[in-house]
């Protein structure tokens, strides 16, 4: 009896030894690694780029929006009346600088042709008057003009030839055209006026708050007669691509995950329907486990965190969901 115990004894431990080596070679050989973590997703706060009272807000949580699709619109009145004058203020400037560039009309060149011309007459006249009074003067000694007359006859007589000449001057002018220095200050008038009505525009443009990208609004920040600001945002746009979940790996499987290799991600109301994803990240740096990962390690215990990129066209995964993530590693090394 005493000789049985013994054979009883080493039978079972021969068995739980079996058993544990069994068991152990079973995890050493699995093709497949289980990580839980928690959807991410990137954010955009959208806001106007202009300052302004709200007109419209076109978009609620939830809404699906578009690339380019119109989310608010500001009050833009003043402004646009202010790019309507800007308008104006070109087309006179433009009509400037075409008369300048078109030269002198000839009706123009005739009437300054007709100036010299009873310019000169004139100065003609003063200097007949102002040789016929100093001949006067000469004959009779002084005594049949007196000299204040002569004098003045002599000044007449200059005044009307520099009047000629200034005649004859501005006939030449009008001839050459304009200056080239004020065709260029003329054309300089008309890009400020193009730039001014630019510049108009673009703030019109800047009261229109459009999606920079496909995603779902998250939060709607102002109401209609609001003031916006560049600092105020507006909306809060969670981009539906791309979407990745966040785990984290131990030191001891780290050598099992690779970059690019395939996953399933499961979440608890649809563990039936895994999404499909790939090992986009995989930190070079560990870290301590974060307490809001779920691993049966101790959350002293060094990770790496890992991004597993999702392809979710039916936006099934929503951000800061719990999931099951699943990767096929093939054999441990």
């Amino acid at each position: 009896m005493k000789k049985i115990v013994p054979i009883v004894l080493v039978a079972a431990v021969a068995i739980v030894a079996a058993w544990f080596i069994w068991g152990s070679g079973k995890d050493a050989d699995s093709t497949e690694l289980t990580l839980h973590g928690n959807v991410d997703i990137r954010e955009v706060s959208l806001a106007f780029e202009g300052s302004g009272r709200v007109l419209e807000m076109r978009a609620e949580e939830g809404d699906r929006v578009r690339a380019g699709q119109v989310l608010a619109v500001l009050d833009t009145t003043d402004m646009a009346l202010q790019a309507k004058q800007a308008g104006a203020q070109i087309a006179v400037a433009r009509q400037n600088l075409a008369k300048l560039r078109n030269g002198t009309r000839p009706e123009d060149l005739a009437q300054a042709q007709d100036r010299v011309t009873a310019a000169e007459a004139e100065a003609a006249r003063a200097g007949a008057d102002f040789t016929r009074l100093k001949s006067i003067s000469g004959a009779t000694d002084g005594r049949g003009v007196s000299q204040r007359e002569l004098d003045q006859a002599r000044a007449a007589a200059q005044a009307a030839s520099a009047q000629a000449g200034v005649a004859r001057e501005a006939l030449r002018s009008a001839r050459n055209g304009a200056r080239k220095e004020d065709i260029a200050a003329a054309a300089a008038q008309v890009d400020a006026a193009d730039a001014q009505e630019g510049l108009l525009t673009h703030r019109i443009a800047q009261g229109t708050l459009r999606a920079p990208v496909d995603g779902v609004v998250r939060a709607r920040l102002i109401e209609p007669g609001d003031m916006a600001s560049p600092q105020r945002p507006a909306y809060g746009i969670a981009l539906t691509h791309p979407k990745w979940v966040r785990v984290y790996v131990g030191e001891a499987d780290l050598g099992r995950v690779r970059q690019g290799m395939g996953a399933q991600v499961m979440s608890d109301s649809r563990p039936d329907q895994p999404v499909k994803g790939r090992v986009g990240y995989i930190a070079s740096v560990a870290e301590f486990t974060p307490k809001s990962v779920e691993t049966e390690d101790l959350r002293t215990s060094l990770v790496y965190e890992v991004r597993v990129i999702v392809e979710d066209p039916q936006d099934a995964l929503r951000l800061g969901q719990p999931v099951t993530v699943r990767l096929a590693t093939g054999a441990a090394r």
